[in-house]
């Protein structure tokens, strides 16, 4: 990086430590937040102590055009955030014993170099400029506050520890006794000696998450890096509908994504599985639906979206189960299976949409009281019967991204 204005102590150590992050590890394939870095550096050095615009990093840095609002544009925000948040990781792991620490306080777009101190950090010597330093009458405020703050906190914990636990006790009744339908339903989940593995969808991702990602192909991008940790909004909301129904058991849930997922596990273990077969791809390495299947349509106007195909029509049911095709997503369908696993012992639940609103759907639907009883009845005739294994559909209403209606359409024993 160019450092004009060299005769000043200090610029080429701190020009240096710049192009130390840019090319560590913790930066690596991170384009914009390195051109971010490089620009605010140059200005800390260059013009110490003057303020920087929102609007002219999107404009210089980002290529952002001239009618850039920072009050509907929150990307230089978002970026600065991760630039922050990176620069710390720097600091914790390969700059642990840089002389020399970058830091982008909270507030301002202007950076601070210090000199590493022995546990805290020093201003760089001479140019305090570098870094403005707030005046002493707002440190004194601020820790008169913050003395406040701790003495109230003291004070409510002291209140917590020594007051009655109402919320407890009321809850103690709910811990003992589940409603029936849930211990018929969760009975298998809920007795083992071990949790059950909650295993959730991850699909493969290519791209930039700061300039857009899309679903892997084999045949597009057999070179690209590979992203597999994202998962959707219905997978997270389903794990915690999940959580508690299994707090009333005084259970508890393993979690793990995908991509993670082994042969062992489903040897060892009872499964939970959130996703359809397309994101969750795990689902083709074991026992599964075999009424409900999970399909790309071939051909037709809708080629190419996910279906559940129903491999046995009955009288009034349809062959393919399709989510709207309208956006915003106004209905979708999930399945909802209870299987055999690899081993007797063991078994297999399987919750999943063809999104990620429908999987939440289903995961919302076996942890409600009255759509457990519902399709127990459909099943054994008793709102209490006991499980066995089975298929079923659940037609999903969505409403601004939110599953809001849902009803069993077709049911299958195994």
């Amino acid at each position: 990086m160019t450092v004009t204005r060299s005769t000043l102590p200090g610029r080429d150590q701190f020009s240096q430590e710049i192009d130390k992050i840019i090319n560590s590890h913790i930066l690596h394939g991170s384009e914009s937040l390195c051109r971010l870095l490089q620009y605010l550096a140059k200005h800390a050095i260059d013009h110490p102590q003057t303020p920087l615009k929102e609007y002219q990093i999107a404009t210089e840095v980002f290529g952002r055009r001239s009618d850039f609002d920072p009050q509907s544009d929150s990307t230089i925000r978002v970026q600065a955030g991760r630039l922050r948040l990176k620069l710390a990781e720097y600091y914790s792991s390969e700059g642990a014993d840089d002389p020399i620490v970058v830091e982008l306080p909270k507030g301002t777009y202007i950076l601070s170099f210090h000199n590493r101190g022995s546990g805290t950090h020093k201003a760089a010597t001479p140019h305090d400029v570098l870094e403005p330093v707030a005046a002493p009458r707002f440190w004194i405020a601020a820790a008169a506050v913050l003395a406040i703050l701790l003495i109230i906190s003291v004070v409510a914990i002291g209140m917590l520890l020594t007051s009655p636990k109402p919320v407890a006790t009321a809850h103690a009744g709910v811990y003992e006794s589940p409603p029936e339908a849930f211990q018929s339903f969760w009975k298998t989940f809920v007795s083992g000696p071990e949790e059950p593995w909650v295993i959730f969808s991850n699909a493969a991702f290519v791209g930039r998450p700061e300039t857009g990602m899309r679903y892997y192909s084999a045949g597009r991008d057999p070179q690209d890096a590979i992203w597999d940790h994202y998962t959707g909004v219905g997978e997270v909301l389903a794990i915690h509908s999940l959580d508690q129904v299994f707090g009333l058991f005084r259970r508890h849930l393993r979690v793990k994504r995908g991509s993670l997922f082994s042969l062992d596990d489903a040897k060892n273990n009872d499964l939970i599985f959130i996703g359809s077969p397309s994101e969750n791809l795990t689902l083709g390495e074991i026992p599964t639906t075999q009424s409900f299947v999970f399909q790309r349509v071939a051909s037709g106007p809708r080629k190419g979206d996910l279906a559940i195909v129903n491999t046995h029509p009955q009288a009034g049911e349809t062959r393919e189960f399709l989510a709207s095709p309208s956006s915003p997503l106004v209905e979708d369908y999930a399945v909802i299976g209870f299987v055999p696993g690899i081993t007797p012992e063991h078994s297999v639940l399987i919750l999943a949409g063809t999104t990620t609103f429908g999987t939440q759907a289903a995961a919302e639907f076996v942890s409600r009281q009255n759509s457990v009883e519902d399709l127990l009845a459909r099943l054994t005739g008793s709102k209490t019967g006991t499980l066995v294994p089975f298929e079923a559909v659940v037609h999903v209403k969505v409403a601004r991204g939110v599953p809001v209606e849902s009803e069993l359409v077709a049911v299958r024993k195994r």
